[in-house]
């Protein structure tokens, strides 16, 4: 796939304010500083698209991108960021869990995973949770470059045999580096394929959630 275009739509707090859900999105979450707009960035061929932030925790809204005027990049708030209050992570979390049990055009979740580090409980079970609720997903290790290929592949390895204890099925996995662009092409190939299956859904009213 070869990225023509891509601009900045909207953020929001509310799904009932996003656009219009007639065409496929692909959602990118992590941990903060898992380096997820760095990542967007790299895929989308644009320096500055989504914002980087050496401050975890900044992302706080959800992010349209719309790509080739044809798909959305959808950037939305890390998770398990303890230094925010309780009541500004509680509202974070429901509108996390709005957009995802309730976008119509959601056609797949990224997981990014930090590489240089062996699995970690909220990651395990923030993939349980989508595999719960029969949510599609896909894994992206980011940061490949900062350490050894082997060192890479061990913890690859290593998360994909905890969540072996929870699927029947592994979902797919991607290995990037957003400095030297490892992994664009099979990201956006796979977004690319799953396009070519997106059939437009039924809209329902929405909610003020």
């Amino acid at each position: 796939m070869i990225i023509k275009s891509a601009t900045f739509v909207c953020s929001n707090t509310k799904v009932s304010a996003l656009p219009i859900a007639n065409m496929p999105e692909y959602a990118f979450i992590g941990r903060s500083n898992v380096g997820k707009s760095s990542l967007i960035n790299m895929l989308v061929n644009q320096h500055g698209l989504a914002k980087t932030s050496q401050k975890p925790g900044k992302t706080q809204l959800i992010n349209h991108f719309l790509i080739n005027e044809k798909w959305y990049i959808v950037d939305l708030p890390g998770y398990g960021y303890a230094k925010v209050s309780k009541s500004s992570r509680e509202a974070w979390e429901k509108f996390i869990r709005n957009y995802i049990t309730k976008r119509e055009s959601l056609q797949c979740i990224f997981v990014l995973i930090d590489s240089r580090l062996e699995p970690q409980k909220i990651d395990i079970e923030f993939c349980c949770w989508l595999g719960e609720i029969q949510v599609p997903f896909a894994l992206v290790f980011t940061k490949a470059d900062k350490q050894s290929a082997p060192k890479t592949d061990a913890n690859v390895a290593l998360f994909k045999k905890q969540l072996s204890g929870w699927f029947e099925e592994i979902p797919p996995y991607f290995v990037t580096s957003a400095e030297k662009g490892q992994g664009k092409e099979a990201v956006l190939q796979f977004i690319d394929e799953v396009n070519q299956d997106f059939v437009m859904p039924v809209l329902t009213p929405k909610e003020d959630l």
